[in-house]
């Protein structure tokens, strides 16, 4: 049974003749059984009786409707902006206040999101479908321009850019930063939807439009001003609330790198994997292949969805939910796998001992694993901070903590010395919080260049990479037995012995 909520985001604007009314079919419409639903209702500055209609349904129907009021009007884009935020449904739908749109319909928007297909569905009024009330060919003509130059910005193939029926997954649109205070939020968000790669389903609705005389509000203006946020949306790739997960995704334009990377700890690799921080899959598509099983762990279930449209029809390609901070999270993997990959983690988790037992705990006996960290406790700047780590390691402390988990260190590695001064004037001196598409699409042109000087430079380098193993059975019994006559004092003096 279907447990989840629907969040219904309906922006009023002097909508006295149609507002009860949707209301209405909004509360009865039928849902996916067990679904809960919430309707949020932002009044952006009503001059009429809107307001007090509202109001009594939110008296009537008190865990289902609520009303938030805008002191002035700002606009559609603005109204819907202020209902997400206030959304705590899993998913969510937008619904115009008047009676254009049928809420019957919305288990069909829903179907591809619950079943896991879909991040966004678009209802489209021009797909083929049932009865559409037949009006303004110049209207109609103008959406479909519209729809054309936004599917150029966007790369998609859409039929009904201007649709009001848009439902998605609550989170990840709470994710994206929406600025169109008017009607230009249907282009920003389908052009922010396909740059953050979200999977976009279409499906055909039913749709009554109505005349100018009988209350509609877009016009001419809101043409041209949809068409320069296009255009605006598309050059500025403004797409994240928060830094870490904007770098992450500039991170997907520097190829190179991910592959100086990846070919660096590939010899490492066993058949039987498990990378934890999958994130998007930047480095899941350099290692999944010629593997016989390959376990893709997030804690972002964006991530995890998108891996999935990636990756999922890959036999030996599996995606898990898991938190390092959780040690239950790993206990189905326990003794599985042959390697684990972590890389550029462990520093986001505040319990980092507890985290590397997680690992060990999915390995086999002589199972190894790959961990990347930041190395250089002084280049700890506002770059780190952003991202979300908790620190930056100097090479005894984590040789240490590897220890303590129960792991053998077989080698370490210095990687990428020649990022260090650039990470040092941004994060220290410049005080920056984020890493640029276009600084790490450049320093990515350059990679076969930095693989060769790397190592002659005469610093420290950025991160630190430390293939570890699990004991034998024999081997990690004596270990214990050991361990247990070491003395805390003597851990140092061991870790130094295994460098």
């Amino acid at each position: 049974m279907i447990t989840s909520k629907l969040s219904v985001l309906i922006p009023l604007f002097n909508e006295e003749d149609y507002v009860g009314t949707i209301l209405r079919r909004v509360i009865e419409a039928p849902l996916p059984r067990g679904m809960k639903r919430e309707v949020i209702v932002v009044d952006d500055g009503s001059s009429d009786d809107s307001c007090r209609l509202v109001q009594q349904f939110a008296e009537l129907y008190p865990d289902t409707v609520r009303l938030i009021r805008h002191e002035r009007n700002q606009g559609k884009g603005a109204a819907i902006r202020t209902a997400i935020t206030h959304a705590t449904g899993e998913f969510s739908i937008i619904q115009d206040a008047d009676l254009e749109y049928n809420p019957r319909e919305y288990s069909r928007l829903l179907r591809p999101l619950l079943t896991g297909e879909a991040d966004a569905v678009f209802g489209s009024r021009f797909a083929a479908a049932g009865e559409r009330r037949v009006l303004y060919f110049w209207h109609s003509v103008a959406n479909r321009a519209l729809t054309t130059l936004c599917n150029i910005f966007s790369d998609l193939n859409l039929t009904d850019m201007e649709t009001c029926y848009k439902a998605f997954r609550t989170e990840l649109v709470k994710s994206i930063p929406i600025r169109s205070n008017r009607f230009g939020i249907e282009p920003e968000l389908t052009i922010k939807l396909a740059q953050r790669k979200a999977r976009i389903f279409e499906t055909p609705i039913t749709y009554h439009g109505r005349t100018y005389d009988e209350g509609k509000k877009i016009g001419l203006k809101d043409a041209f001003d949809s068409l320069f946020v296009m255009v605006k949306t598309a050059w500025s790739r403004d797409i994240y609330k928060d830094n870490g997960p904007e770098t992450l995704e500039a991170l997907s334009v520097a190829p190179r790198f991910n592959r100086w990377m990846a070919d660096t700890v590939e010899p490492y690799l066993g058949k039987e994997i498990m990378e934890i921080g999958a994130g998007i899959g930047n480095l899941t598509k350099l290692f999944i292949r010629r593997r016989k099983r390959y376990v893709a762990a997030d804690i972002d279930r964006r991530h995890l969805a998108r891996l999935g449209t990636q990756f999922g029809d890959r036999p030996n390609f599996e995606s898990r939910y898991c938190d390092l901070n959780y040690p239950e999270h790993f206990a189905e993997f326990a003794d599985q796998l042959d390697t684990v990959i972590c890389l550029n983690v462990l520093e986001h988790v505040e319990d980092d001992t507890a985290g590397l037992k997680s690992i060990y705990s999915v390995l086999k006996p002589g199972g190894r694993a790959v961990i990347l960290v930041p190395c250089g406790k002084e280049l700890f700047g506002t770059l780190d901070t952003a991202l979300g780590h908790y620190r930056r390691y100097s090479r005894q402390e984590l040789m240490e903590k590897i220890a303590h988990a129960g792991f053998v260190v077989d080698q370490a590695l210095d990687f990428n010395r020649i990022s260090r001064p650039a990470w040092y004037v941004s994060g220290r001196m410049l005080k920056r919080t984020v890493l640029k598409r276009g600084q790490l699409r450049l320093f990515d042109q350059f990679v076969w260049l930095w693989r060769g000087v790397d190592p002659l430079l005469p610093w420290g380098p950025v991160s630190l990479i430390v293939i570890c193993s699990k004991p034998a059975a024999a081997e990690a019994a004596s270990r214990v037995a050991h361990s247990e006559h070491t003395t805390p004092a003597m851990l140092p003096a061991a870790a130094s012995a295994e460098r």
